[in-house]
């Protein structure tokens, strides 16, 4: 036991050879599914009668409804379910509309499209703007860092660390066979997106705020991510950036109001007692599938008024860390790598296909560690965040064990414990790095 605990400290089971082994095994363990769904479908059902990417079937028909000239249709559950039949047949299960009217534009774009066709085009275009930010993160670097470079990757200095990581292949095959990757392509969401604009506006914040508003203001498409961008703004006075995603969401409701009417909000506020009453609260998407801590106590048998108060005694706890941790001096990728992690644990509905969004906390926490070292048990945790997405809905389902809530805990622990030891709030007693060799 001792030895097994002192290579979950240490780390030293993580070797190269091991990830690229483990990510192949991954990657061709997905891509065989997904071949399989492809190859007993009738291209526009699987095998089992869903559509293929089963949720984007709620993009495709929602934008339908926009080319019809029924934008506020969508919001309609049974009228929305009954474009589902009409367009995948009659057995088609429900899949509902919960996002703003902004986001209809995108909704009709891809409706243009044969259905198949518009779902390779969705997948395929936001995977590239997700693995170009990927990789965005391996090769940034920020000037003016707190503390000193301390090499420890095989004897090179950290720039060139990063930029070795940058260029190795590697990289891409983490960043592919991430497990997260294959349940947004699955469920044909839009997870890709979302770290895209996330981590984009995290790599340029300091370089070019307003850009970084426009990314963070481009997020309201996903309104429940953004409970902790705006409180970081301001604890940190980027004023900037916060007018620009400001006058972003603005600009967002004023084109969608000239191009769809005032009244597609009507309808969008009326459908939001469904989504907080079914979805979240009766669990209709299913507990197992929602990665917060207001889904935990439901799952657990507790009832909505305790889940509210544990979810929003959790968010409260997120945002006095946060709050610390970006006014500290700790290095800017620690900040970065907490906010993703942190936006997930904030909002009581998220699922598993939004675990995409860690994919850019994973590679700022790596580079961090790539040039300054890694502390006791970071990379056995960022194995474990990486890993978690393929099993996570299996262990939830069965045996009510919320490894989701437990990975990205002991990660944004880890963090904050590394954001302490940087900026001398703790005293280092042990300072350990720990080389992927």
């Amino acid at each position: 036991m001792g030895g097994v605990l002192a290579n979950l400290r240490t780390g030293d089971w993580m070797t190269r050879e091991r990830l690229r082994l483990w990510a192949l095994a991954v990657l061709a363990a997905s891509l065989g599914g997904l071949l399989f769904l492809l190859a007993t479908s009738d291209g526009l059902n699987d095998y089992q009668g869903r559509p293929l990417g089963t949720d984007f079937s709620n993009v495709y028909a929602a934008g339908t409804y926009v080319l019809d000239g029924q934008p506020g249709t969508a919001f309609d559950p049974p009228s929305q379910h009954a474009r589902e039949q009409m367009i995948f047949g009659k057995a088609t299960p429900f899949y509902g509309w919960h996002y703003p009217p902004f986001f209809l534009f995108i909704a009709a774009l891809l409706a243009l499209m044969p259905f198949a066709l518009a779902l390779a085009v969705w997948q395929g275009a936001t995977l590239v703007l997700y693995l170009l930010t990927i990789r965005a993160v391996l090769t940034a670097s920020w000037p003016g860092s707190s503390r000193p470079f301390t090499p420890f990757v095989e004897g090179q200095q950290g720039v060139d660390a990063r930029h070795k990581a940058g260029h190795d292949g590697l990289w891409l095959l983490l960043a592919v066979a991430f497990p997260a990757v294959f349940v947004n392509i699955g469920h044909g969401h839009n997870g890709f997106l979302t770290a895209a604009l996330l981590g984009g506006a995290l790599l340029v914040l300091d370089r070019t705020p307003v850009a970084a508003g426009i990314l963070f203001g481009l997020l309201a498409y996903k309104p429940q991510f953004g409970v902790m961008i705006p409180l970081v703004l301001i604890v940190t006075g980027r004023w900037r950036a916060f007018a620009s995603a400001c006058a972003t969401v603005l600009a967002l409701m004023l084109v969608t109001t000239l191009a769809f009417g005032p009244d597609v909000w009507r309808h969008f506020i009326n459908a939001m007692p469904f989504t907080r009453e079914v979805v979240l609260e009766q669990g209709g998407t299913g507990w197992h599938k929602i990665q917060s801590v207001f889904s935990l106590v439901r799952m657990w048998g507790g009832g909505v008024p305790l889940a509210y108060a544990m979810q929003g005694a959790a968010m409260a706890a997120l945002a006095v860390a946060l709050a610390w941790l970006w006014r500290s001096d700790a290095p800017y990728r620690l900040k970065a790598a907490a906010l993703p992690i942190a936006a997930i644990l904030a909002t009581p509905y998220s699922l598993d296909y939004d675990l995409v969004v860690l994919a850019p906390a994973i590679a700022f926490l790596a580079v961090e560690g790539l040039e300054r070292g890694f502390r006791s048990y970071e990379k056995s945790a960022l194995a474990l965040l990486w890993i978690m997405p393929m099993i996570v809905r299996t262990l939830a389902e069965h045996i009510l064990l919320p490894l989701g809530l437990i990975s990205m805990a002991i990660v944004f622990g880890l963090v904050l414990r590394r954001a302490a030891l940087d900026t001398g709030a703790v005293p280092d007693w042990q300072s350990a790095a720990h080389p992927i060799k």
